[in-house]
C-alpha cells in the first residue's frame, strides 16, 4: 500500500513539473515594440473624449477636438435602430436650439453614405451625420448598444454616457448643465 501511494505522489510531482515546463516553453515571446503596451483612450466619465475625424454624409470632415470650447452631444445611431429614430427629433431640436453654443453630432454605425443622407433628408436632420463605415470609432468608444449618447463638456471631458433613448427633457437638462459649467447659459 505504501509503495502505490509513493508511486502516485511521484507521478503527480512529475506531471506538475512537466505541466509547468510546458507552460514556460509555450509562452509567446515578449514583444520589444513599446506601442503594443500603450493605453488607448476610452470614453470614461471624467476623462477626455477620444479624438477622431470622420466624414459626414456630404463628404465634409469633422474632427472632435476642433470643437473644443463648446459642449458636444455625441450620439451613436443607425437607420435600422427604432429607438434611434425616436430620439432623432429631440436631437434635431437641440441642434437648432443650441446652435453656436453646443454641437450635436450623430455617428452612424457602418451604413452607406447614400442611406444616411436619405435618412437625414427624410427626418430633416441639419446636424452632422458622421459615417463610421468600419465602426472603428464605435469600437474606440466601446459602444455596446444603440443608441448611445455621450455628453462632452467644453474642455473635451466626458461628463455622462447614456445607453438607450435620450428624451427631449434629459437632452435639454444635460446640455444646459454643460453650458452653465462653461459659463455660457
Amino acid at each position: 500500500m505504501l509503495k502505490s501511494r509513493f508511486e502516485w505522489v511521484i507521478l503527480i510531482v512529475v506531471a506538475a513539473l512537466l505541466g509547468s515546463a510546458w507552460i514556460v516553453v509555450s509562452q509567446e515571446p515578449a514583444v520589444a515594440d513599446a506601442s503594443v503596451y500603450t493605453l488607448t483612450e476610452a470614453p470614461i466619465v471624467g476623462h477626455p473624449a477620444p479624438n477622431f475625424t470622420l466624414q459626414d454624409s456630404l463628404g465634409q470632415e469633422v474632427t472632435l477636438h476642433n470643437l473644443a470650447g463648446q459642449p458636444v452631444v455625441l450620439n451613436f445611431w443607425a437607420t435600422w435602430c427604432a429607438p434611434c429614430r425616436v430620439e432623432m427629433p429631440a436631437l434635431q431640436q437641440a441642434s437648432v436650439q443650441y446652435n453656436g453654443r453646443a454641437t450635436i453630432l450623430g455617428v452612424n454605425q457602418g451604413e452607406a453614405a447614400r442611406n444616411v443622407a436619405d435618412f437625414g433628408a427624410e427626418y430633416r436632420i441639419s446636424y452632422p451625420l458622421l459615417l463610421d463605415t468600419d465602426q472603428e470609432i464605435s469600437r474606440l468608444y466601446e459602444v455596446r448598444g444603440l443608441p448611445t449618447t455621450l455628453f462632452i463638456d467644453a474642455n473635451g471631458i466626458v461628463r455622462e454616457v447614456v445607453i438607450g433613448t435620450v428624451t427631449e427633457a434629459v437632452l435639454q437638462d444635460r446640455v444646459e448643465r454643460l453650458l452653465a459649467e462653461a459659463g455660457n447659459p
